[in-house]
């Protein structure tokens, strides 16, 4: 794949202001587009600003400071002088997952204070600012703050969490930030606030290196930052967790001259949630020079499923062994599934990343798959990737292993940022792709260094009977409004969710055929799972065709109805192929929509559908598949029963 590139159109110099005490304390700033107006103040005290959505405001940002060595930068300082540039780019990530050129554009304004500088960039759908320093020498960043006070009327939905331990997987809460006030949770990021007239506030962060991840709370003005505390000293928990044993009295210890992390909040409706490329625009770009050995595709993984093959022609002893695994590679194979997982188990131990089990004949198991033309991907704790990160990805590059899939990590302080960058570029030397799982959710490591593929961070099929419809559907508006997400979909045995019954090795999904099929299209990732069963997939064939063929990156995304957490229909293009997904909740029995599709290129097309039966309700496995010719005039008629979904192919 081609390296990431820029093509800087205009960057020019707007106007300088020498001296604020010579000029005007208040400045505004519109987006190139007109949609968005940020008022920015600069009086000494007052240093923030307000943001208006087609002329209502829609939140105002204050108490914005950085405390580094017990010096508060921001907060009261008063500027010494403002400028303000504007950028047109074109961006070409390595990995698109929505479009494949993102043209990026924006009004900025450095505010300077001295030794340090705050970047206000304003955007067509969002707004942006940092933290630059130039001091000297290595510092301790105590902490850092800012705090949001939405307009009246907004809902947050976030994913609460106990504490900075955590695997970011929790279920979304739905609260008002009173109701949020009152609890005193904290919240993982990214955080999504939404009101009555589908104004849309995504909260994230990107660019984020040798640092915590942000985490949210609430104060008396609204909604505020938290971070964990730089570890010291920890000893390992385990096979796969540790336990910090000292914390330092700063979040992060780090170089005096350089930038922080983008805080960003993406101001739109529901449709522009699902199409905004706001974190690859922030992100830092790629530094891999050849990158032609990065290849995104499907994963047939097995720990969904229990390992456990039952098709008439299975006549051995199933599990994780040689026999099994090159089921699943005959499987893949037959599809043109690239990959298949050894999740945990393949190892005689978790703490040895070197030998497999007895019977799983590791050697002659990857040469199987090779003539097969499948690659074997290979599960990891990610305490064992640290204590043999000098040897493992060498290894792995002589035996022929493309990818791997860390898991555990369940910590976002600075140390474990970092631990993320280390291991990816480790990776990246030997040609070799990272899924991180139990992992945070992304902020820009995964354009710097395009071989880290996916996160978990999100609550996915994994979970059985708690990933629940209404939550999933919540997803392309939240988690993968940031980035790739690995929810492992792929569920033959569907069930709404007041009669779900099920579990390893007859593993179920929540929401209909249709809504499973659907989110290999609505769902964003690098790499997908098919993460049932083989026999599963031989019984649904046509099913199974549909979903090995969806591409796994895309050159066009365009929202065609949406309404965050309640339903979305998205259609991608992928060359002159478009692709059409949708889910909805179980809100109502039935939910219609008429689309026209006047995105496709002139002349006649088929499309072949899957979508609901009209049983679909009940018997959440009942679908109908069918075809019609269709053009760009042409519209059609898509109805997904609850908790349900449709999904398509037009060529």
């Amino acid at each position: 794949m081609k390296k990431w590139y820029i093509n800087i159109l205009s960057i020019m110099a707007l106007f300088l202001v020498p001296m604020i005490a010579n000029a005007s304390s208040t400045y505004k700033i519109t987006s190139p587009n007109g949609e968005l107006v940020v008022e920015l103040n600069t009086a000494k005290g007052e240093f923030g600003w307000t943001v208006s959505r087609q002329g209502k405001i829609v939140y105002t940002e204050s108490d914005i400071s950085l405390n580094i060595n017990g010096q508060v930068l921001g907060g009261s300082a008063a500027p010494k002088s403002v400028k303000q540039r504007h950028v047109s780019q074109t961006i070409k990530p390595v990995v698109p997952l929505k479009f494949s050129t993102i043209q990026d554009e924006y009004n900025e304004v450095t505010v300077h204070f001295g030794s340090y500088q705050v970047l206000l960039r304003v955007m067509d759908n969002a707004v942006a600012h940092r933290f630059v320093t130039n001091m000297k020498g290595e510092v301790e960043v105590k902490d850092e703050q800012f705090t949001i006070q939405p307009a009246d009327g907004f809902i947050n939905h976030i994913q609460v969490c106990r504490s900075f331990n955590t695997s970011y997987e929790e279920a979304y809460q739905h609260k008002t930030v009173a109701e949020w006030q009152q609890e005193g949770s904290m919240a993982t990021i990214p955080a999504l606030l939404s009101n009555a007239e589908d104004v849309q506030l995504l909260i994230g962060e990107s660019d984020v290196d040798d640092y915590p991840r942000l985490f949210l709370k609430t104060n008396e003005k609204g909604i505020t930052t938290a971070f964990p505390k730089s570890p010291i000293e920890w000893e390992p928990y385990g096979d796969r967790g540790e336990k910090i044993t000292k914390e330092g009295d700063y979040i992060a210890k780090t170089q005096g001259r350089r930038s922080f992390p983008w805080r960003f909040v993406v101001v739109t409706d529901s449709k522009g949630i699902i199409e905004q490329t706001i974190p690859v625009q922030l992100a830092r770009r790629n530094v891999l020079t050849d990158t032609d050995w990065i290849h995104p595709g499907k994963f047939s993984w097995e720990w969904w499923n229990g390992a456990a093959p039952f098709g008439p022609d299975v006549d051995f002893k199933t599990g994780c062994n040689y026999e099994t695994y090159c089921y699943f590679a005959d499987f893949a194979a037959k599809y043109g599934i690239e990959y298949i997982l050894l999740d945990e188990g393949w190892a005689k131990s978790t703490r040895d990343p070197f030998h497999g089990n007895d019977n799983l004949r590791l050697p002659e198991l990857i040469n199987y798959c090779k003539m097969k033309g499948v690659k074997v991907v290979l599960w990891l704790p990610w305490l064992t990737v640290y204590q043999h990160l000098d040897t493992l990805f060498k290894t792995y590059a002589e035996w022929g292993i493309p990818a791997v899939k860390i898991d555990f990590m369940d910590h976002a302080d600075q140390w474990m940022v970092n631990f993320y960058k280390r291991v990816t570029a480790e990776a990246a030397k030997y040609q070799i792709i990272v899924d991180w799982h139990g992992s945070f959710t992304p902020a820009g490591l995964e354009q710097e260094y395009p071989n880290l593929m996916s996160y978990e961070g999100v609550r996915g099929l994994e979970q059985m009977g708690n990933c629940r419809p209404e939550n999933t559907v919540f997803i392309p508006f939240i988690r993968n409004a940031v980035g790739p997400a690995d929810f492992t979909p792929g569920g033959m045995n569907n069930m709404q969710p007041n009669s779900y019954h099920a579990s390893r090795p007859n593993s179920g999904a929540m929401g209909t055929r249709a809504f499973q099929m659907a989110l290999y299209v609505v769902l964003e990732s690098g790499i997908q799972m098919l993460a049932d069963n083989p026999t599963r997939y031989y019984q649904n064939d046509d099913c199974t065709r549909f979903i090995a063929a969806v591409p796994t990156t895309w050159d066009e995304t365009r929202a065609l109805a949406a309404d965050a957490g309640k339903y979305v229909i998205v259609a991608r293009r992928k060359g002159d192929k478009w692709y059409i997904g949708g889910i909805t909740n179980g809100d109502q029995e039935e939910r219609a929509f008429h689309l026209r599709l006047d995105f496709l290129s002139p002349g006649q097309h088929r499309l072949t559908a899957f979508k609901d039966g009209v049983n679909a309700g009940y018997q959440a496995m009942h679908y109908n598949r069918m075809e019609q010719e269709v053009n760009r005039q042409s519209s059609i008629e898509i109805r997904m029963m609850r908790n349900g979904g449709y999904a398509a192919v037009i060529e």
